[in-house]
């Protein structure tokens, strides 16, 4: 079975949250949704759990980053070609987010940009050429 990854992220206004992550395509899962969590669903593996202030607390006592001002993580995704990584990316311009708070990397075999979300969590959007990124200096994977 393959693994499957949750992404618990804590959001100011979940109802925001939730129409911003539908409107880069995630599907609500209503299964795992309450007035405190909404189940975003990116792929078959790949799940964002969106949870309110409150009920994000439950789960940890460590106060909550502001990523608008704070570096709390960076989460990638792949795209299959680069035009879905712009796509995606403009997506999220188009539901409220902000385009590449982080440098858009273009190295030929790999381009990635990134959004922020409506709370400032930054995810990057990255395509690579694998087999052209085999024959390719370590330094520009790195980079």
């Amino acid at each position: 079975m393959a693994k499957m990854i949750f992404v618990n992220l804590p959001v100011g206004d979940l109802a925001a949250a939730t129409a911003f992550y539908e409107s880069i395509g995630a599907e609500k899962n209503e299964q795992f949704c309450d007035g405190s969590a909404s189940c975003m669903v990116l792929s078959e593996t790949i799940f964002v759990m969106l949870l309110t202030h409150e009920h994000f607390t439950q789960f940890t006592p460590k106060k909550i980053a502001d990523a608008h001002t704070t570096s709390e993580v960076l989460l990638c995704l792949s795209a299959d070609s680069r035009g879905e990584v712009d796509g995606l990316v403009e997506k999220a311009v188009k539901g409220g987010g902000s385009k590449d708070p982080c440098p858009v990397q273009d190295h030929g075999f790999m381009y990635g940009r990134s959004f922020e979300d409506l709370d400032g969590h930054i995810w990057e959007v990255m395509w690579m050429d694998v087999a052209a990124a085999t024959g390719a200096p370590a330094e520009a994977i790195a980079n």
